[in-house]
């Protein structure tokens, strides 16, 4: 080893030192330095991948706002669309309404020109009566000097002679024109009549309600009669007794069939059937004990029914009892019309005639619907069924007009108010509708005929008309052969001939109508 000495070994220990110092710096500096390069090129990977996420974040962001966009504008157009409609039904109504207005403008410029009309023959009479005074004034002037001159009277009595005299001119003139007068408003009064009947028959349109006497039930096989019959017939015994029916079978494939004139009945055997049907349990016991079952059940689809026919015709505070017997309306006919769809259509027809007429739109059609509803319990109680619905009415707290037009829709009572007689044309647009009831025009034209020739078989018996499709025969008699006493007898005895020899529904009136007249000629 050299020996160094201390001086040049610190000297070389220094330089050592400096060295490493120098190098340690240069090797920290290039980490350094290496790893801002990696920190730079890290952040700008982050930046760069942010950028690519931004870009496609606002992708789907522009992507979401389209959709939004369609969207809206599918909402927008919907909306659209729907107002669009809403306003073409609104300019429909309109156009409707204009229409109507227009119709009713018509109507007040024709009263117009009838009233100016009118204004024109009332002044031409007044000018006319006005010349006819002047006239009178000259005539009356020469009269009296012709009568002074001629006879010697008095100026006060020519006066009263001419006065008398022109008077029963005037009074002539003046009952001519209030003839023309009424037969023009009569006119008037005619074709407006007919023009609301038109109008109601032509707003509604009814099927034909012409029904059955009979209902067919449809059984599963052939073996099923046997099983209906029972032994030695004891199951269809049972069951015409129970019900109040005929059963019918017979060759029909699979049919039974039940005939009856009381719905009532008819239906209840029916739905007894179906349901035996369904059970297959057959015998006496299980029929008794499922007819009075039906029974109840049918109560309940009355009321019911009674219930629907109000809701339908929108009437309300009807009394439940009313409800109930409208509901039994349904299982009544007149010559095949089932008498809850004619109250129905009555209801309707006098609501559209009401209306024309500016009457009470809801009591029209509340009058309509109850004008028959005495034929619910007319085979219960005795009395025609006007004066029946009319006492049930008054009964249930219905108003005077209810009750009074009830009544008097057969002219069992002289109708004193416009609605008795709007139910009365009503009722007879819809009972004579065609194909509303089975009766043929042969067959009833031959009834009305017999009605009258058993009347006019009477001796003091003049001429016999039936009117009310039959309902009534008025019969005019000799007042020389026939007294008042001899009246009342002889309404008596055509009463009980009808009744033994003429088929008819319900009942008939018979007016005997005696009157004696005085006649003159003037030669």
């Amino acid at each position: 080893m050299y020996n160094l000495n201390p001086k040049t070994f610190w000297l070389i220990v220094l330089a050592g030192g400096i060295i490493s110092f120098l190098v340690g710096y240069f090797i920290s500096k290039h980490n350094t330095e290496k790893q801002h390069k990696l920190a730079g090129d890290r952040s700008k990977h982050i930046v760069e991948q942010a950028q690519k996420e931004a870009g496609n974040l606002r992708k789907e962001v522009e992507l979401e706002a389209k959709d939004l966009k369609l969207k809206l504008r599918a909402e927008f157009e919907e909306e659209t669309k729907e107002t669009r409609q809403e306003l073409k039904e609104l300019e429909k109504r309109l156009m409707q309404r204009e229409e109507n207005l227009d119709r009713k403008v018509d109507l007040l410029d024709g009263k117009e020109k009838e009233l100016v009309q009118k204004e024109g023959e009332i002044n031409k009479i007044k000018e006319r009566m006005g010349s006819q005074e002047e006239e009178l004034n000259r005539v009356l002037a020469e009269e009296k000097q012709k009568l002074q001159r001629a006879a010697g009277m008095s100026s006060e009595e020519a006066k009263r002679l001419l006065l008398e005299r022109m008077k029963e001119e005037v009074k002539q003139e003046a009952a001519v024109i209030i003839k023309k007068v009424e037969d023009e408003t009569k006119e008037t009064a005619d074709k407006k009549a007919r023009d609301i009947i038109s109008l109601a028959i032509q707003r509604y349109s009814a099927e034909h309600t012409v029904e059955s006497t009979v209902s067919v039930v449809s059984l599963p096989n052939d073996e099923m009669k046997g099983r209906i019959i029972g032994r030695e017939g004891r199951n269809i015994r049972a069951l015409e007794i129970a019900t109040g029916v005929d059963i019918i079978v017979d060759d029909t494939p699979e049919a039974v069939t039940i005939s009856s004139f009381d719905i009532v009945r008819r239906e209840v055997t029916r739905r007894t059937l179906e349901k035996l049907i369904e059970d297959g349990r057959i015998h006496p016991g299980r029929i008794e004990e499922l007819v009075e079952k039906v029974k109840k059940e049918m109560e309940v689809h009355i009321r019911e029914e009674g219930e629907k026919a109000a809701f339908d015709i929108n009437i309300h505070g009807l009394h439940p009892e009313i409800i109930r017997l409208l509901g039994r309306l349904k299982y009544r006919t007149s010559y095949g019309q089932n008498s809850l769809q004619h109250s129905k259509e009555v209801a309707y027809i006098m609501g559209v005639m009401a209306g024309e007429m500016h009457l009470d739109f809801n009591l029209a059609k509340r009058i309509g619907l109850l004008h028959d509803i005495g034929k619910a319990i007319s085979h219960e109680v005795e009395g025609t069924h006007a004066k029946i619905g009319s006492d049930l009415a008054r009964k249930y707290n219905e108003s005077e007009a209810v009750i009074h037009s009830i009544e008097a829709h057969h002219e069992d009572i002289e109708p004193n108010s416009i609605m008795a007689v709007l139910v009365m044309a009503a009722d007879t647009i819809s009972a004579t509708r065609p194909g509303a009831r089975r009766e043929t025009l042969e067959t009833y034209v031959k009834r009305l005929e017999k009605l009258e020739s058993i009347a006019e078989g009477f001796k003091g018996v003049e001429k016999s008309f039936a009117i009310q499709a039959g309902r009534e025969i008025r019969v005019i008699v000799q007042p020389d052969k026939i007294n008042d006493l001899q009246s009342i007898s002889l309404a008596r005895d055509i009463t009980k001939k009808v009744e033994e020899n003429l088929e008819y529904p319900g009942q008939i009136k018979v007016t005997v109508i005696r009157e004696t007249r005085a006649v003159e000629y003037a030669k």
